[in-house]
């Protein structure tokens, strides 16, 4: 092996990876970042995020096509080109991760293409770096970035390629007749409402009571109604126990409650039932990083591991497993590298589920204040009651308000309609600034806009919407 030296090495080239060697790069620091792929990306950009956005994007020109029908504007029924499509979506993957190569050179950033193990606490064996030499990396500092790999469920485990996860759903090889889902989280709901747009039969088999476990159910339940008309079928409280390969395609057995049991069969099973943290072959074990009993590997708030030296982000380090947090924990572990005083202490982490419509949220949400016990009043302005929703023939939405009833903060945010993605930014801000419901209220917003209900709800909250009128009192948590 050759020996070469850094002040930073950084595991994985995913956005936080190379989020966190971008950021150390331009505050002074000598930067290795190594990862299997040709160039920075990671999951997010290779096969997870960036593709399957492209992807619903074009669903929803597809949903959007048939629904101008009510308009009085007919385009037939959709010719979908599958090999294009995909050549298209591999276009814009490409297109951002040879961006990202770009900004490496330009940063003087030394790539490996490669894994990385530890052998000690201050040097990683990288394998296959080099046009296939193995070598030695002696380091300062390190930070941990390796991401999460999809969960596996043993009983339908069967070792038959029409059995899917994430990543090779995203590769389109073809559109399935009849996909059966299983898990109603934001992966298996985003790619079925894909494949359902592209003309196949989806059917979604959801553990628990309701999709989107977690999620405040009346968010959830605007999703899901629509999901309704264009979705064969939705289970819920129902389990997959087990699959069977067969030459005309994959019988599955359903199980809904106790007594509930049918056998259907399909063309394709796309498993989506959540991630576990990728630290398999890293090398832990030559090192003093401690994880948890789940895998997630421990960290303070500055993303120290055990090892002082030794930093950690992102889906490694546990949930939200989001891009855009991990990030922010690049950053803060880059500064705090650099001799910076850095904390990773938001109070708002936005998540967004791009389905249609998206459902978005931040801060505290009412299922959150619920469980923990918190008095809050929410306040909630339906879409219904919209200018701008209504010249989108989209009044299938709400915005709410979770708000501290003693001091007016606004303690969380949270949005079901088109577009829920873009607007929950204003209510970071809005949490992040410890902003009062009187503060959006007062903010003047554009008229006609999706982002006026936020300032609705602001209004709901005292009583004073100019375009809803509230007859009971709000709902308090």
């Amino acid at each position: 092996m050759t020996d070469d030296t850094t002040q930073l090495a950084v595991i994985g080239g995913g956005p936080g990876g190379y989020a966190t060697a971008f950021m150390a790069a331009d505050l002074g620091l000598t930067v290795t970042l190594i990862d299997p792929a040709k160039n920075p990306g990671g999951v997010c950009l290779y096969h997870g995020c960036i593709p399957s956005k492209a992807l619903l994007h074009v669903s929803r020109v597809i949903a959007e096509a048939g629904e101008a029908e009510a308009w009085g504007i007919s385009f037939g029924k959709p010719k979908v080109n599958i090999d294009r499509l995909r050549d298209w979506k591999n276009e814009v993957v490409s297109g951002l991760t040879d961006g990202l190569g770009r900004l490496v050179r330009q940063r003087r950033i030394t790539y490996l293409q490669g894994t990385a193990a530890f052998l000690n606490n201050r040097t990683l064996a990288v394998s296959g770096a080099g046009g296939g030499d193995d070598r030695r990396l002696v380091f300062e500092h390190a930070v941990i970035a390796t991401g999460a790999v999809p969960v596996r469920l043993a009983q339908l485990d069967i070792g038959d390629d029409r059995i899917l996860d994430s990543t090779r759903a995203l590769e389109m090889a073809q559109v399935p007749k009849k996909l059966l889902v299983v898990g109603g989280g934001y992966i298996g709901l985003e790619l079925g409402t894909v494949f359902a747009a592209l003309g196949s039969k989806v059917t979604v088999a959801e553990m628990t009571a309701q999709l989107l476990p977690g999620v405040d159910r009346d968010l959830v339940n605007l999703l899901e109604k629509r999901l309704s008309d264009r979705l064969e079928a939705i289970y819920k409280n129902t389990t997959v126990q087990a699959l069977k390969a067969q030459k005309n395609g994959l019988k599955a057995i359903l199980r809904t409650g106790k007594d509930g049991e049918q056998v259907r069969l399909f063309d394709q099973v796309l498993v989506a039932v959540g991630r576990r943290p990728d630290t398999a072959g890293l090398g832990l074990q030559n090192t003093g990083v401690v994880c948890d009993e789940r895998g997630f590997i421990l960290v303070d708030r500055r993303r120290r591991t055990a090892e002082a030296h030794i930093f950690a982000i992102g889906d490694v380090v546990g949930e939200p497993m989001l891009a855009h947090k991990a990030v922010h924990e690049g950053r803060v572990a880059a500064e705090v590298i650099s001799g910076r005083e850095a904390l990773y202490e938001p109070l708002a982490v936005p998540a967004v589920v791009f389905t249609d419509p998206e459902i978005a949220w931040a801060g505290t949400t009412e299922t959150q204040a619920r469980e923990q016990g918190l008095e809050v009043v929410v306040a909630r302005f339906p879409w219904a009651a919209s200018g701008r929703a209504a010249t989108l023939g989209r009044s299938d939405g709400l915005t709410k308000l979770v708000v501290d009833p003693r001091t007016e903060r606004v303690l969380g945010v949270g949005i079901a309609g088109p577009g829920a993605g873009e607007l929950i930014a204003e209510a970071v801000l809005a949490i992040e600034m410890n902003a009062s419901v009187a503060d959006i209220g007062l903010s003047i917003h554009p008229h006609p806009t999706l982002s006026e209900t936020l300032k609705e709800s602001a209004d709901v909250y005292y009583g004073t919407a100019t375009h809803f009128r509230r007859t009971k009192g709000l709902r308090r948590s």
